[in-house]
């Protein structure tokens, strides 16, 4: 089990502070003080497939820690009460200053995000999304570079979550077997 694990990190109840905060076996944690009950649940995260009229996808390369300096899909954590559309608008307006113009849900995927010590377990939402203008794109909040590549030349050695490298790679098979791009 990984030290990151919420069953290793998390030691008091977030309640009343006891220490008799027990990890069972439904992914949960139960207060013996309090009873406060806790689920350990995936968080949702959204990640957009942009391809260029050249038929080239848009990867990004991430400015912080998780896999700083990896590439990525752009996109982030849905905030609280938002949907997973309008995470994907506001992540692509905030890291990118583009344009959502469509998008197609294309497939989900888990990770483990690890942040400040502790796993953040999260199902990761894939979207296709359809930018009429490249027109103004700048590498911005937590990404430090934008690039493009041809499906045959994606590095995906490169690609620091294993979420994000299963839906690039499921995307490409796609799009080559139907001749899509």
């Amino acid at each position: 089990m990984s030290p990151t694990n919420p069953q290793k990190v998390i030691k008091y109840c977030p309640k009343c502070g006891s220490l008799e905060f027990n990890f069972k076996l439904d992914n949960s944690f139960l207060c013996a003080s309090c009873d406060f009950h806790l689920y350990v649940n995936a968080s949702a995260a959204v990640a957009a497939l942009i391809v260029n009229d050249k038929g080239e996808i848009l990867l990004t390369r991430r400015a912080c820690s998780p896999d700083i300096g990896m590439l990525d899909l752009p996109g982030g954590f849905v905030d609280v009460m938002e949907t997973a559309e309008e995470a994907m608008r506001r992540e692509i307006k905030e890291e990118l200053n583009l344009n959502v113009d469509k998008m197609e849900y294309f497939m989900s995927y888990p990770n483990e995000y690890i942040f400040g010590g502790l796993s953040v377990f999260t199902i990761d939402l894939a979207y296709i999304c359809k930018i009429n203008s490249f027109n103004g794109i700048d590498a911005k909040d937590d990404i430090s570079a934008y690039e493009f590549y041809q499906f045959d030349k994606i590095p995906f050695d490169e690609i620091g979550s294993v979420s994000m490298k299963e839906m690039v790679m499921a995307f490409v098979n796609k799009n080559l077997n139907e001749n899509t791009y």
